[in-house]
């Protein structure tokens, strides 16, 4: 596979000439700074891949070209973004990038009660855990209905957490759980998460999938058409938070979406952390099943926690190789689906991959580095993936 990095643009606080020293082959990368519902213009796209190629890089993967919440709700500015979203992917198209990430998560776009817990070994990772987030939710945000979603112990348990918490502790906590909310940036207030769950008030499951694949019969035949492959991204966690409806959180959910628009082009980003936290999630069974349409992959692992809730675990972002996904087993599999494709002759045979987040280690420790995103602890992570891609060639 290729090796890639995530990589936020200019601000980023690891240059792009140290990736040279770790390896890394491509750059994952987007233009943050143009909102949801804008169309990204071929001089940006042209501006960001200057300023890639000028550290010696290619622009393998877009991740993301974000879904607006006008489409995922199909609310009254739905044709004007949905107008931007494609003239982005023919201005992409236009500039040689061929692969485009994107979720379509409601709302949040990933979810952590804390964004650098302390681990054993001296390091620090991400977490999520439900009692927190319980507090969040219940005490916090008061959203309407949101005691019936939890059991009576973590509906006590949240209650007791809230009590003894400082001021400074809940503000902590509402900036960490809002710094999934895409261009958040820990900013959100409560009215601001309200108003966005009540654009949801009459959606369910069965809405919103059919809402994904309007969404993709509208532009995955575009993207078939420009020679552009579109991998969706899971739900990180995979399992209903603040009421919302998931529809990207099991392999029959990729399945159910893949078959109801059935083009090349319409195709999965596999994340072995976020589907990880599921305890049915199988590595290996994902990409036997899949993999002809695993257009990009996040390589990353998560650890449940013992003793948690079984239908939404806490977790922790565990070692690359240390967590409860079968890595080993997963990347076999995809190592076999890149030979099977170049057999075929197919010329995207080779499977764009990067080390997805990592512990904080060493000198990334000290809050300088994005959260999840750290150098040491992707580059370990990237040095293991590596070996088991190597043992596997």
């Amino acid at each position: 596979m290729k090796q890639c990095w995530r990589w936020f643009g200019p601000n980023d606080p690891i240059a792009l000439a140290d990736l040279r020293q770790v390896g890394v082959e491509g750059i994952v990368t987007a233009l943050h700074h143009i909102p949801p519902g804008q169309p990204w213009d071929e001089q940006s796209i042209s501006e960001r891949q200057s300023l890639l190629a000028a550290g010696g890089y290619d622009w393998d993967v877009v991740e993301s070209l974000p879904v607006s919440e006008a489409i995922k709700t199909q609310s009254a500015d739905m044709a004007s973004h949905l107008a931007a979203y494609k003239a982005s992917l023919r201005a992409l198209a236009s500039l040689g990038i061929k692969v485009v990430c994107y979720n379509f998560m409601p709302i949040l776009d990933w979810t952590r009660t804390a964004l650098r817990a302390r681990q054993p070994h001296g390091g620090t990772a991400m977490l999520f855990d439900l009692t927190d987030f319980a507090v969040f939710d219940i005490h916090i945000l008061e959203r309407a209905g949101a005691a019936e979603d939890y059991s009576s112990t973590v509906h006590q348990a949240a209650k007791d957490r809230f009590l003894r918490m400082s001021d400074q502790d809940k503000a902590q906590l509402q900036q960490n759980v809002t710094a999934g909310l895409p261009g958040a940036n820990g900013q959100w207030s409560v009215q601001d998460v309200r108003a966005l769950l009540d654009t949801y008030a009459n959606i369910d499951h069965s809405q919103l999938r059919a809402n994904l694949v309007d969404f993709l019969s509208e532009v995955a035949p575009l993207a078939q058409d420009l020679g552009l492959r579109l991998c969706c991204h899971p739900d990180d966690p995979p399992f209903s938070l603040l009421g919302l409806p998931r529809v990207m959180s099991t392999i029959k959910d990729y399945s159910a979406v893949l078959d109801a628009v059935d083009l090349p082009s319409n195709g999965a980003t596999l994340c072995t952390g976020s589907l990880g936290v599921r305890p049915d999630f199988d590595g290996p069974e994902f990409v036997r099943s899949l993999g002809d349409r695993i257009h990009f992959v996040h390589l990353r692992n998560t650890k449940r926690i013992d003793g948690s809730d079984i239908a939404k675990p806490d977790f922790f972002e565990a070692a690359h190789l240390e967590g409860d996904t079968d890595m080993v087993g997963t990347i076999r599999e995809l190592m076999t689906e890149q030979k099977r494709r170049k057999a075929e002759g197919r010329g995207d045979w080779q499977i764009p991959m990067r080390p997805d987040h990592g512990q904080e280690l060493l000198s990334d420790l000290g809050g300088h580095s994005t959260p999840g995103y750290p150098l040491i602890g992707r580059m370990r992570g990237l040095a293991e993936l590596r070996g088991i891609m190597a043992a596997f060639s």
